[in-house]
């Protein structure tokens, strides 16, 4: 049986009062529209069309799906009738439509929608629909049921006293059998205040030809939870972020207070690491078992060996060895690798240089485009000058070397292995292994 989806983001979503399209603002570091794609494809769909608009297809590339531009915004039905016409007819097929404004979405939704419509093939099931309860009073269309089945949705301007009553509404998502829903679609009216056709009038259709149309209930109106404003994107993000930690809580992370966390999706979190308070880890980054992460720590694009505790400090785009201690206030970026067993103390700056194991700058340095041996130490006040107005110069500094305190390394240096540098050297030439050097500029000392 083929199964297809049609997430519907045309619409222009004016109340966000944004330049950017409404399904592309983000909650935990994606789109979401990504969370809708992701769940429709955890639930075994791939064929995935989104109806789009001028503003967002450009963006469509990025998501990898298929899209088609509905040119005029004429309602929910002639959104899916252009995604239908932009697809091969596929006999006995199954289709869902989502909306791309709906990120809480789960999979399991979506699978329980194709189950409650072929569970009742035999029997004239023509579409099943998410209803969900909600708190009155409420601007949802209210669902009338006629036995276990729906019979008609009754939107609140035409709800009478007795309709309004009601609390099991219409969510807004839809699964059709394929057949079916290109018929009722080619006879949409748009007799309607607005002149718009309406994907809700499907149910009318159905029923009136004697089809079933099954409600699946949700049981948790969050889930189905519609993005009209920031407000409700906020709302949405704190519930996802809510989802995310609780996952990593249950695969054995402890996180001791969620909310004051932020996570993204497809993190690795090893078990046993600790989060402290006030901590966001993103981008794809990986973090390893038994690691304390923050107060107030941020990771971005990285990877966190075992045993690793980063304290307040920022980590981007780096790979941090196994035993390493960073922070508090340390920042290490643009592709720094350390080796393991690292000290890297408080206002320490490493941008794009490698630490071999067990190095160390533990206090108020800047090391920029290096390479610091093995058992090295980097005194406090330590820079290496790597600019010079208009290149990045590296310094490569060996094994076992002492670098004393307010030490400027003009780049490009190399400092051999076992050397000194007395403190407040400026390094102007390379040291000769096992060499001491100091003063300004450098020179070395006489040998004992």
């Amino acid at each position: 049986m083929m199964l297809r989806a049609i997430v519907l983001a045309a619409g222009k979503g004016t109340r966000m009062k944004s330049a950017t399209p409404k399904v592309l603002h983000e909650l935990c570091g994606r789109p979401m529209l990504w969370y809708t794609i992701a769940a429709l494809r955890r639930s075994g769909i791939t064929d995935i069309l989104v109806v789009t608009n001028d503003e967002l297809e450009p963006r469509m590339a990025e998501f990898g799906v298929r899209s088609v531009v509905q040119k005029e915004q004429l309602g929910t039905g002639h959104a899916v009738k252009v995604a239908l016409e932009a697809l091969d007819v596929q006999t006995g097929g199954r289709v869902i439509v989502a909306y791309g404004d709906m990120p809480l979405v789960t999979d399991e939704i979506f699978s329980g929608m194709m189950g409650s419509l072929d569970s009742n093939g035999a029997s004239g099931a023509a579409m099943s629909l998410v209803t969900v309860k909600m708190p009155l009073p409420s601007n949802f269309g209210r669902i009338v049921r006629k036995g276990n089945d729906v019979e008609r949705i009754v939107e609140v301007r035409d709800a009478s006293p007795q309709e309004l009553e009601i609390d099991e509404m219409n969510a807004g998502i839809y699964a059709f059998a394929e057949n079916e829903l290109r018929d009722a679609v080619a006879q949409l009216k748009n007799n309607n205040a607005q002149k718009e056709y309406y994907l809700t009038d499907t149910v009318e259709h159905f029923v009136r030809q004697g089809k079933r149309v099954r409600p699946v209930l949700c049981d948790d109106h969050l889930h189905v939870l519609g993005i009209n404003d920031r407000a409700e994107l906020a709302l949405a993000r704190k519930e996802m972020n809510a989802r995310i930690c609780a996952q990593h809580m249950r695969d054995g992370v402890t996180i001791i207070d969620p909310d004051s966390t932020y996570l993204e999706p497809e993190l690795t979190i090893g078990r046993d690491t600790v989060i402290y308070p006030g901590s966001t880890i993103s981008l794809l980054s990986e973090i390893g078992e038994r690691c304390a992460i923050g107060p107030h720590a941020r990771i971005s694009d990285s990877k966190i060996g075992n045993g690793v505790t980063i304290c307040e400090s920022v980590i981007s785009q780096s790979q941090i060895g196994d035993g390493t201690s960073v922070g508090p206030f340390a920042h290490i970026r643009g592709h720094a690798k350390l080796d393991g067993d690292n000290r890297v103390g408080n206002f320490v700056e490493i941008k794009n240089s490698h630490y071999a194991k067990g190095a160390k700058s533990a206090h108020l340095s800047y090391l920029g485009d290096a390479s610091i041996g093995e058992e090295s130490n980097i005194g406090a006040g330590t820079i290496t000058c790597n600019y010079d107005g208009k290149n990045k110069n590296k310094t490569t500094i060996g094994k076992n070397v002492s670098i004393g305190s307010n030490t400027s390394i003009v780049a490009p240096r190399t400092i051999g292995d076992g050397a000194l540098t007395g403190a407040g050297s400026v390094v102007t030439k390379d040291v000769p292994p096992g060499e001491r050097v100091a003063g300004n500029p450098a020179k070395p000392l006489p040998k004992k």
